[in-house]
């Protein structure tokens, strides 16, 4: 290499050096020096002169190849590990096949209806009333109130529901409550997630109906949290669990009239602490809405204690279908 100045310089590199040895091969001398005036620097191990030698630092590779080797290592392992996934799961499909929740006739795939169940499954989308969101027969126009949301307010803002309360979504409901059907809460909480998505956008928490503690330690699990979890993985909106509780224990709502319902549930909640939900944008979560009385009365605890406004997300509605919704 010619340097500016026209002298001539020759980097040395010891690859063809040996211990006690002159060069493997006979490679031209290589030279150092000014005006061609020069000294010849290596000619074996022992006589190599290393003032002359221009020395480089050895080029590192900081991990980079063992980087590259633990990546492809985890990568082996995790196709390893989805391969083992995959058998396992054809294997339970082959020995216990999956079946529909509903009729117990076998389906394709696990959490899933049948194609006679599904058609039957009566999910509800507009038009509906702003309100409660019961469905309307026909398009009224946008912002339309039903009858019984204009005489009798509740005290929530909006309530949405995925799917009509009929023979399917009753065994669905029936299933995850009181069979330990857990299983079901993702396939319901997703629907629930689908037709509350214009509430989710807005919400600051989800707060799921609460058992009571005697009740909670006897079906062991609450299914509105269950549901709850589900709606918050797919919106991610958070889900305090603790805001509300239910101070009073009751009996069950079924089997009740309307005015039996409300005076059960009245005074049965309460919150635990209210700057959990002051000033806060809250979703109450439940399974099922048949007459409202335990959602309002939640909805007025959750409204005492300062919420800015509470709305309800649920799996099914009751629909009267004798009364005309407008």
């Amino acid at each position: 290499m010619i340097s500016r100045g026209g002298s001539v310089k020759a980097v040395a590199v010891h690859m063809f050096c040996a211990p006690s040895r002159g060069w493997l091969s006979s490679p031209p001398p290589l030279w150092a020096g000014k005006g061609g005036e020069g000294k010849r620097v290596c000619r074996g191990f022992e006589t190599c002169n290393t003032d002359k030698i221009e020395r480089r630092p050895a080029r590192r590779y900081p991990g980079a190849m063992g980087t590259a080797l633990a990546e492809s290592n985890g990568g082996g392992r995790r196709r390893w590990s989805q391969t083992l996934r995959r058998l396992v799961g054809i294997s339970l499909d082959l020995a216990l096949p999956p079946l529909c929740p509903a009729c117990r006739e076998p389906v394709g795939a696990q959490a899933g209806l049948c194609a006679a169940c599904w058609s039957k499954l009566s999910f509800i989308a507009p038009p509906y009333c702003e309100r409660l969101g019961t469905p309307f027969a026909y398009d009224p126009g946008p912002g339309v109130l039903s009858m019984q949301a204009i005489a009798d307010p509740p005290a929530y803002r909006h309530a949405r529901a995925a799917v009509r309360y009929d023979d399917v979504s009753r065994i669905l409901i029936h299933g995850l409550k009181y069979s330990d059907r857990l299983d079901l809460a993702p396939m319901l909480g997703r629907w629930m997630a689908r037709a509350g998505h214009a509430l989710l956008e807005d919400a600051d928490a989800l707060v799921p109906v609460p058992l009571h503690w005697r009740r909670l330690w006897a079906r062991r699990f609450n299914q509105s949290a269950a549901l709850a979890k589900i709606v918050s993985q797919a919106s991610g909106v958070a889900v305090v669990g603790d805001a509300l509780k239910r101070v009073k224990p009751t009996l069950q709502q079924v089997g009740l009239t309307a005015s039996e319902r409300a005076l059960n549930v009245q005074g049965a909640f309460a919150v635990a602490e209210r700057s959990r939900v002051a000033g806060r944008r809250l979703i109450l979560i439940d399974d099922v809405l048949t007459s409202g009385a335990t959602i309002d009365a939640c909805a007025r605890a959750l409204n005492r204690a300062g919420a800015a406004t509470v709305d309800v997300l649920v799996f099914a509605r009751v629909v009267d279908t004798g009364r005309s919704p407008i």
